[in-house]
């Protein structure tokens, strides 16, 4: 035993062979979750002025996109209430410190957000929690138009917190509405669900969902199969009506890091996970990603390499496999560094070891962090690592060849001197269509001759760029992009 865990610290702290990051590529999803449920990201605290709110988001997205990111996950609905302007559901306490009450002086954070990231070319991930309705279920702070108040009926207590009953159709028709009113009001790039489904299972207290399992539920040979498919049919209906108000609209989900474990299912991992995705939480998420009905899996892996029962590289293999043509991001357990008293965890070199190890991957394409908070710690000096490491470019967000495109118009480009005597390219581009394009400029030495191997230095919505002063000579080249990345041919060279 004493052998074994000598083994798991020597490969915890001291992947030696790993300790250089590979080559940054040039396609990569590369994000970061903000929670505002109990404000763990934002904004810092309850009852803030509108300006500090809108300040502190600002200084969160700076910092994502000077670390070289390209897309931000934002809690937008995490307990039946909204950071938006909803008719349905009541202003989240997370801002004003009252549920119900907007923020002051008035405005609508999520078209606030979305802007700012926009104008960064960072993509928006919209978050939504299905099921969850009051974190303290005795305590229940909703004005008395809220859905709580409004209908009893749909909801059932479990481990001190109120949940929506997900075995009724209303329910289910309840909370489609709720996402679809979002999706359809608001410039939103992607809508976001993470692992809280069925909540997870207390030892020897059973959900209290018999009710609605005696209407519902005959037809089916257990009640584990009657809840996977209640949620097998919401997850269903939202892609389908996601992809046909906006079919640009990327539909993901952030899952637990273990599917089932193999000793349950041959198919799952070889791991020995407390609970599981289908037998706890009754999502089956492999089914959704294999039938299409989303685009993209993010599962949380937040153990490091070596953990005994859930070693990062043994569940990291197991979900590249099961990609089934859609994209696979991992999530990274951020928040650990500098906080988990496992030696691993005291220093920046584990996460560089998980993203090699993605990297090396094919299947995979890319990585979230969990959560924002953890950049404004900046604990053994992240952010630096990040950018100058981690990600020393930009990088495109990888294709998604199931979502239609259209052709990009391929941009001019030139160069001339400014009036302080910088170097500055620019182009222009002529465009039919009148898309909201963002534009990628490429650099490569002069004596290089395989183009696949130039480096994106910039990312824009702009038509110019400044070049840095540096001794040696470029060539440069500037490609247009859709929302979706999808992108023109290279426009002419310029030395």
């Amino acid at each position: 035993m004493l052998k074994k865990i000598l083994i798991a610290v020597i490969l915890c702290v001291f992947k030696v062979s790993l300790a250089q990051v590979q080559t940054s590529p040039n396609r990569e999803f590369r994000a970061a979750w903000v929670a505002t449920i109990g404000n763990i990201d934002w904004p810092s605290k309850q009852g803030l002025d509108a300006s500090i709110q809108q300040q502190e988001f600002i200084t969160i997205i700076e910092r994502l996109k000077a670390n070289n990111m390209n897309a931000v996950i934002v809690q937008i609905r995490p307990s039946a209430d909204a950071l938006y302007q909803s008719t349905y559901e009541n202003w989240s306490r997370y801002l004003s410190g009252k549920q119900g009450v907007p923020p002051s002086p008035y405005y609508d954070p999520l078209a606030f957000m979305i802007e700012e990231c926009h104008k960064r070319c960072l993509e928006f991930h919209a978050w939504f929690n299905p099921y969850r309705a009051l974190v303290d279920a005795n305590k229940n702070p909703n004005t008395a138009e809220h859905i709580t108040r409004l209908h009893p009926e749909w909801f059932l207590n479990y481990g001190g917190k109120k949940y929506f009953d997900p075995g009724l159709p209303e329910v289910k028709a309840y909370f489609i509405k709720i996402v679809m009113d979002v999706v359809k009001r608001y410039d939103i790039d992607a809508v976001h669900f993470d692992d809280y489904f069925y909540p997870y299972r207390i030892a020897k207290v059973e959900f209290p969902d018999f009710k609605s399992y005696a209407m519902y539920g005959s037809k089916f040979a257990n009640k584990d199969d009657w809840r996977r498919d209640n949620v097998n049919r919401l997850i269903e209906s939202l892609s389908k009506q996601i992809k046909q108000e906006k079919p640009y609209v990327k539909f993901g989900i952030s899952p637990f890091g273990v599917w089932r474990n193999a000793s349950k299912d041959p198919e799952g991992s070889q791991t020995n996970g407390g609970q599981t995705n289908y037998d706890d939480l009754f999502a089956d998420v492999i089914m959704w990603q294999k039938k299409g009905w989303i685009d993209y899996l993010l599962p949380q892996l937040y153990w490091e390499i070596g953990h005994r029962a859930v070693d990062y590289h043994t569940l990291l293999d197991w979900w590249a496999q099961h990609a089934y043509n859609r994209h696979m991001y991992i999530g990274h357990g951020l928040y650990k560094i500098g906080t988990d008293p496992k030696l691993c965890w005291r220093s920046l070199s584990e996460i560089t070891n998980q993203i090699n190890a993605l990297r090396e991957n094919k299947k995979v394409h890319g990585s979230a962090f969990y959560s924002a908070n953890a950049f404004k710690k900046n604990f053994y000096d992240l952010n630096q690592t990040m950018k100058s490491k981690w990600y020393p470019n930009p990088a495109l967000l990888p294709q998604m060849p199931w979502i239609d495109h259209e052709k990009l118009p391929t941009p001019t480009l030139f160069a001339q001197f400014d009036r302080e005597g910088h170097r500055v390219l620019q182009w222009s581009v002529e465009d039919g269509a009148q898309r909201d394009l963002q534009f990628a400029v490429y650099k490569m030495e002069t004596n290089q001759e395989n183009r696949q191997q130039k480096s994106i230095v910039y990312i824009t919505r702009d038509t110019k760029y400044v070049v840095e002063k540096d001794t040696k000579k470029y060539k440069y080249v500037v490609t247009s992009l859709d929302r979706l990345h999808n992108e023109s041919k290279e426009s002419n060279v310029v030395e």
